[in-house]
């Protein structure tokens, strides 16, 4: 399979509307996340998710037109989860102050982390070629516009662009970590999880009296 082309933004061909296809979808979804952790992306194949999902591989080309696609909307899966995530986190603020949100949201995505190491695998898949991280920012976006939303009050010299980008900072320097801390022991990375809260904090405290 060839990469995509480096403008495109990648969606599935199709998305289920009736129930039966909705339960192949998600069963081909799942597949796809247990031959991803199970032998990367690089020897990742749409015929061994076919078998995996116990679907016909036409099936997945009925939805997803390459494994870049189909890579993509895992991401997708994945950044739906972190919203929500926040959207619960946005009920308690102003109740909840910025470093308990982002205590509370470090530990979510540590948690992910370590119950779920497909995460870890789509967020490294996403980053193989020019399309799939055109799309995985693109899929981002909504989630880093809530977090702009609510970084308002700390950051109130900053316009909204530059919100976004420090947004992106504080997920992505989270997510690079997070990476780093999995390869030790459930120790190391409680240390490394603590480390990343104290280094954020102090930066978001330097941004607000800037």
């Amino acid at each position: 399979m060839s990469s995509p082309a480096d403008s495109e933004i990648l969606h599935p061909r199709r998305r289920p509307a009736q129930a039966r296809s909705r339960e192949r979808f998600e069963r081909i979804l799942s597949a796809a996340r247990a031959v991803l952790i199970d032998v990367g992306f690089e020897s990742f194949t749409f015929d061994e998710v076919a078998r995996r999902a116990e679907v016909p591989i036409g099936t997945l080309y009925q939805f997803f037109a390459n494994k870049y696609v189909l890579i993509c909307e895992l991401d997708r899966q994945d950044t739906a989860a972190n919203i929500a995530e926040i959207e619960r986190f946005s009920q308690h603020v102003p109740a909840l102050q910025w470093p308990d949100f982002l205590d509370e949201f470090i530990d979510h995505l540590a948690r992910m982390w370590q119950i779920d190491p497909s995460r870890r695998a789509v967020w490294h898949a996403v980053q193989s070629t020019p399309a799939t991280r055109a799309t995985a920012a693109d899929t981002e976006r909504a989630m880093l516009e809530m977090l702009a939303g609510m970084l308002a009050p700390l950051a109130q010299g900053m316009d909204y662009e530059d919100r976004i980008e420090m947004a992106g900072f504080l997920v992505h320097t989270v997510v690079s970590l997070l990476g780093y801390a999995t390869e030790g022991d459930a120790e190391n990375f409680a240390k490394v999880v603590a480390e990343v809260k104290r280094m954020l904090i102090a930066y978001l405290f330097a941004v607000a009296t800037s």
